[in-house]
């Protein structure tokens, strides 16, 4: 099925992100959830990308996640391959520099400790969903859980909010949300000026629903309306939020999978993006109450899991690998990579 022209996106030529306190979306009052939601859903229309505020996440529990992800990565790579993620049997771990490539040719310079929700039942276990690989440093296991739980906490929040923005009901979305393949992410792009015009991270756009990010230095850089890149500063007290692939299905293009990439960091830098998905079986589509005649579903289902393990088979090594020798396959219908947002519009993907 053809995907959307860019003349189809909201998306404008924004040279800055639009800021929405959320607190709103806590009050027991309806009315106060729905004027936030208003203004979360014109934010992910016209830029699919925003800052928050007012999202109740304890500064004491960012304080600690830096402190150990510090430690974590301050030791010798010996050290930090003990817990590669090839080991693993939910994708999560140590993930060393050149590890990921969205495509070929230049190697993106970082390196990463990937966790996702902490699934210990033996049954309903799949490929992104199961036991975490845990480093073993004192207090990683207790203050990285700490934050990942507050701010997955702050997802289903959104959840709601994106679903009101919708016209939907409030809980459209999070009753489908249980035990997400959600993933957090530790990432670390080291500062060396010899690394020359090698960016922290390729374009791409998120494959999830959406991504609560918490950076700690400037670099990132978001894809506008008129295909300029544009800088997103620091925002002190600020998560920033993008639209990932699987919103871009399920509000039949009304909010659009922007793409963005980090350019050369100019100091050392750490990101924490939290990939906010569906349960692992959720057949994504566009939602029955944003389709009609006028609006056409615009997108064929997927399902959550395995759209997210296609793409990390594309894009990690250990799996590669594992994909070349026949240990592994791609899941039925699988899509390449960037299959949705505004890029994928210019190239006239298909979706």
């Amino acid at each position: 099925m053809a995907s959307q022209r860019p003349g189809d996106s909201s998306h404008t030529a924004f040279t800055s992100l639009p800021v929405v306190d959320v607190s709103g979306l806590f009050s027991p009052e309806l009315a106060a959830r729905e004027a936030t939601a208003r203004q979360l859903g014109e934010a992910a229309a016209q830029a699919g990308f925003l800052y928050i505020v007012g999202h109740g996440v304890a500064p004491s529990l960012v304080e600690a996640l830096l402190a150990r992800t510090r430690e974590y990565f301050a030791q010798p790579l010996a050290e930090k391959m003990r817990h590669y993620i090839g080991r693993s049997t939910n994708h999560s771990g140590y993930v060393p520099e050149g590890e990921e490539q969205f495509g070929t040719g230049v190697v993106d310079h970082k390196e990463a400790y990937d966790i996702g929700f902490d699934y210990l039942a033996e049954e309903g276990r799949r490929p992104m969903l199961g036991p975490n690989q845990w480093a073993d440093l004192p207090g990683f296991r207790e203050d990285i859980k700490a934050y990942y739980d507050a701010v997955l906490g702050l997802s289903r929040q959104l959840f709601r909010g994106f679903a009101l923005a919708l016209g939907l009901t409030e809980d459209a979305f999070t009753r489908h949300v249980s035990t997400p393949p959600s993933q957090l992410r530790l990432v670390h792009y080291p500062f060396s000026p010899d690394a020359q015009d090698r960016p922290g991270i390729g374009a791409h756009t998120d494959y999830e629903c959406f991504t609560i990010l918490l950076p700690t230095a400037p670099g990132l850089e978001v894809l506008n309306g008129a295909g300029e890149w544009i800088d997103v500063p620091l925002m002190e007290g600020a998560f920033v939020i993008n639209i990932g692939d699987m919103l871009e299905v399920l509000s039949n293009g009304l909010f659009v999978a922007t793409s963005h990439r980090v350019r050369k960091v100019a100091q050392e830098r750490y990101s924490f993006p939290l990939f906010c998905a569906c349960d692992y079986d959720t057949l994504i589509a566009p939602v029955p109450g944003l389709v009609s005649e006028t609006r056409p579903a615009r997108y064929q289902p997927i399902v959550c899991g395995e759209h997210l393990y296609a793409q990390t088979l594309q894009t990690f090594g250990y799996l590669k690998r594992r994909l070349e020798a026949g240990e592994l396959s791609l899941p039925e219908g699988a899509r390449g990579l960037s299959s949705f947002g505004h890029e994928a519009a210019r190239r006239g993907a298909t979706s």
